[in-house]
């Protein structure tokens, strides 16, 4: 528009310049002008002393008024020896305001215009603003949104601009169509995409609405998804998206064309350096000849070889990929040819667009600094490094020439994102009954990239509180460093005979071995007490205590004193005592022939194990150093399809405290893509306990409650602790009490499991299937502390009466079943129920099992 009225007025200024241009104006006289002082006006067609006002001159002198924005309108007339320079000032912007607007905040609105408050008025800028105005909101799929701009006049060359926003109904997507995809299936490429289709839970989220740029980013990563899989000739030929006026949505379809699936055949590394074996760089490589092709193994080959040539001194070097397929044998020959680049160095890293995040949390992720050789293979890893970091919505690396040949400026462009969040969590799960969950957690804290967590949990069985802290590069290394602080409160149930109160802290050092393997070290100190109800712990020392009178054959009641001879009768097991269960001086339980009754002091209303009662009323304190070795190549965090997972974790307690014990436990899960979202897992886990120390008075080295309890998180189908070894010295044989569970120093299990997609429901429902089988033991029961008083309370009795078994023997227990996976609106939620094909007869099971939540 200025540039419009520029050119209307230039004819006149030169042909009055050109009449000037002989001699300089004898001055320049300025009309129209409010706020904006004549000097200023004057200065842009200021010359040099006795220089001539030439038509250039005034030509350039007008276009400069423009460009500044604070003029309407710019008219130049000569006077006689004078030049008048007629102006209309633009009016100043009071105030902008958008009116209707209930889906963006007017905050958000104003963040994307150009036009501010107390700025000067332009209708070219405004235009531009209602543009910007339609692209946000067909970014937030308001595609039917009107925007008009008006503007009310105020005093003073003030004025208010207003934009009064229609946002109509939102456009969704409401379909998304494959052509020509026949390895995957439609739900597996639905589940890279970051566009969804639109459904009866499209008030939960706001991923299908159209938008061009996430589209563009869902068609790269269908092809790295094909690219994994070893389809190297796969296209996207094109994504097409229609808009259907009256349906107000969009329909996107997108044809592939997948070509065969190729496998990795020779590897080899070729150096074109002379000082660099390419045999020796062999041991970097990830891609093995026989595997299926997978772009992700070639790049992360890429960086490795790359650091490896680095680290012997040849900074500038550069590895590329050169792939040759073989059609016939569905072949790809990878070599990497390693060769002396171009030399190069940073010179300037500028980071922009980072308003919260400060600069250094995004440097710390490049491994060169300025002044270091450029490797464009570094670069590359350090923007999917941020890109992983979750703090930012886009980030985007682009070079540009220094201020010499050999310099390269490197410009990271990245958009802050919020990263806090505020959760309230609840469920229910036939363990833990029902539960409430509330918590805040920032992933990235004062913009500084730490984490920090705060939670409570209350519930029927179980109430806590907890914090934690992590900073992920302490004293600016490549390691992780935070601590855990917590009091946790669990009460008794039909799985637990004690209730327990438990605080404590852990100290934690993550050590990344490599970008697959890490070693994470700690330290925890735990102080907890173990309560028994009173009626579980009545049984004390005597027998006096644990049976006070017995019923003779004639009907006649005996009361039973200490030392009596009525009593040394009973434990004689003669006389009258008929059918009477009683525990003798030797501290076993006995019967005597059935004919009579007793009356029961304390094992009539259960009594709880010699080997709990150990820890009964104690405070233990637990000092205890840990470290876990942890590998994953997993292909995502979450809901993974494909890679593997393994942890090997070791706890060692007696550094100070009174538990003295190595635990060592294991677990691995491998992942496979099995066929059109058909997901198959494998998981095997073992543990042991080992007491260590000198054998104590009370005759372990091991508190019972230590040991592994174990049920459906081992074998499904069965109840929390519902297997291993029991205790059935206190049970009274019929009297329906369940014998407590000991716990076990040893365990495994193997599990695998089949998760397929509910193709008859639409993907909104989030609903798939599975199909499982487990089996795993528990078994063991060495050194372990018991309540030992003369003359009373029962020792441990591992053996069921009703088999003859011990308990803690070694015994299979197997399980298959069906469950569903729910990714409700209101949290993930599984059901399973489970069909037991082996067990002991002590064990108990469950078949229907259910836990859930809700978070927003």
């Amino acid at each position: 528009m200025a540039a419009a009225s520029a050119f209307a007025v230039m004819p006149g200024s030169l042909f009055l310049a050109t009449e000037a241009s002989a001699q300089a104006a004898s001055s320049i006289i300025v009309q129209g002008n409010r706020r904006i002082e004549s000097d200023t006006v004057r200065s842009y067609f200021s010359t040099a002393p006795g220089e001539p006002l030439s038509a250039a001159k005034v030509d350039e002198g007008i276009k400069a008024m423009y460009a500044t924005g604070l003029f309407r309108d710019v008219r130049v007339s000569r006077q006689g020896g004078r030049l008048v320079v007629n102006v209309s000032e633009n009016d100043v912007i009071n105030r902008v305001v958008f009116e209707g607007n209930r889906r963006l905040k007017s905050d958000q609105l104003l963040n994307e215009i150009e036009s501010r408050p107390r700025g000067t008025f332009s209708r070219a800028t405004v235009q531009s603003d209602v543009q910007r105005l339609y692209d946000v909101y067909r970014r937030s799929g308001r595609y039917e949104v009107q925007i008009v701009p008006k503007t009310i006049t105020q005093p003073n060359g003030r004025l208010d601009l207003i934009f009064e926003v229609t946002e109509g109904r939102k456009s969704g997507v409401r379909a998304i169509t494959f052509v020509g995809n026949s390895a995957f299936g439609r739900q597996r490429l639905l589940d890279v995409m970051s566009t969804g289709e639109t459904g009866i839970f499209s008030w939960l989220k706001s991923n299908d609405v159209y938008d061009a740029d996430r589209l563009n980013a869902d068609q790269e990563a269908i092809r790295r998804l094909y690219l994994r899989n070893g389809y190297v000739d796969m296209r996207v030929l094109s994504a097409r998206a229609d808009f259907d006026q009256a349906a107000n949505a969009f329909t996107v379809t997108i044809e592939i064309e997948e070509g065969p699936q190729y496998r990795i055949g020779s590897v080899d590394v070729q150096s074109n350096i002379r000082d660099v074996d390419g045999a020796t760089l062999r041991g970097a490589v990830k891609t093995r000849e026989g595997n299926v092709y997978n772009v992700e193994l070639v790049d992360k080959s890429l960086e490795d070889v790359t650091l490896e040539v680095a680290r012997r001194g040849y900074a500038f070097a550069s590895v590329r990929p050169r792939g040759e397929r073989d059609p016939s044998t569905l072949r790809v020959n990878l070599v990497y040819v390693v060769e002396e680049g171009p030399r190069a160095y940073i010179e300037r890293i500028n980071i922009r667009g980072n308003t919260r995040t400060q600069d250094r949390v995004v440097r710390r992720e490049f491994d060169v600094a300025e002044g270091d050789a450029y490797n464009r293979v570094l670069v590359d890893r350090a923007e999917r490094r941020l890109k992983n970091l979750g703090f930012f919505k886009n980030v985007k690396i682009t070079t540009e020439p220094g201020s010499a040949a050999d310099r390269v400026i490197v410009n990271v462009d990245v958009e802050d994102q919020p990263t806090g969040q505020f959760s309230i969590s609840g469920g229910y799960s036939t363990a833990d009954g029902f539960i409430a969950e509330a918590s805040v957690e920032e992933r990235n804290f004062l913009g500084r990239g730490q984490f920090v967590r705060l939670g409570g949990t209350l519930g029927q069985r179980s109430k806590g509180i907890n914090f934690s802290f992590t900073e992920p590069f302490l004293l600016d290394y490549r390691l992780s460093g935070g601590f855990d602080l917590y009091w946790r409160q669990t009460n008794a149930s039909t799985y637990q005979a004690y209730s327990s109160t438990a605080y404590g802290a852990t100290l934690r050092l993550g050590i990344p071995i490599t970008e697959q393997f890490a070693l994470q070290t700690r330290y925890s100190a735990i102080s907890q007490r173990i309560s028994i109800r009173s009626d579980l712990t009545n049984c004390n020392t005597g027998y006096t205590n644990q049976l006070s009178q017995f019923t003779k054959a004639d009907g006649s009641v005996v009361n039973l004193v200490a030392g009596s001879a009525a009593a040394n009768d009973v434990l004689a097991g003669g006389g009258t005592n008929n059918g009477l269960l009683y525990i003798g001086a030797n501290g076993l339980a006995t019967t005597t022939a059935a004919g009579s009754t007793g009356n029961f002091t304390c094992l009539d209303d259960g009594e709880a194990s010699a080997a709990l009662r150990a820890v009964d009323g104690r405070t233990r304190f637990i000092s205890m150093l840990g470290y876990s070795l942890i590998y994953s190549n997993l292909d995502r965090a979450l809901n993974p399809s494909q890679g593997l997972y393994a942890e090997l974790r070791q706890d060692f307690a007696g550094v100070g405290g009174n538990a003295r014990f190595i635990r060592t436990t294991g677990e691995a899960r491998y992942y496979h893509d099995l066929s059109n979202e058909w997901i198959g897992m494998l998981r095997v886990q073992a543990g042991n306990i080992t007491g260590w120390g000198a054998t104590k008075t009370d005759g372990g080295k091991l508190d019972a409650i230590d040991q592994f309890f174990m049920g459906p998180e081992l074998v499904r189908g069965f109840q929390t602790a519902g297997i291993g070894p029991r205790d059935y010295a206190t049970v009274l044989p019929g009297s329906g009490r369940l014998a407590d569970a000991l716990g076990g120093t040893n365990y495994w299990g193997a599990s695998a499991e089949v998760t397929f997609p509910m193709t008859f429901l639409p993907k909104d429902f989030g609903m798939r299937g599975a199909l499982y089988a487990d089996a795993g033991a528990v078994w063991g029961y060495d050194s372990v502390r018991q309540l030992t008083t003369a003359g009373g309370i029962l020792p441990v009795s591992t053996v069921d009466p009703s088999s003859g078994k011990d308990t803690t023997g070694h015994y299979i227990r197997s399980s298959v079943g069906v469950g569903l996976l729910w990714n409700s609106p209101f949290g993930p939620i599984r059901f399973d129920y489970s069909f037991v094909l082996s067990k002991a007869p002590w064990d108990r099971t469950q078949f229907f099992r259910f836990s859930g939540g809700t978070r927003f």
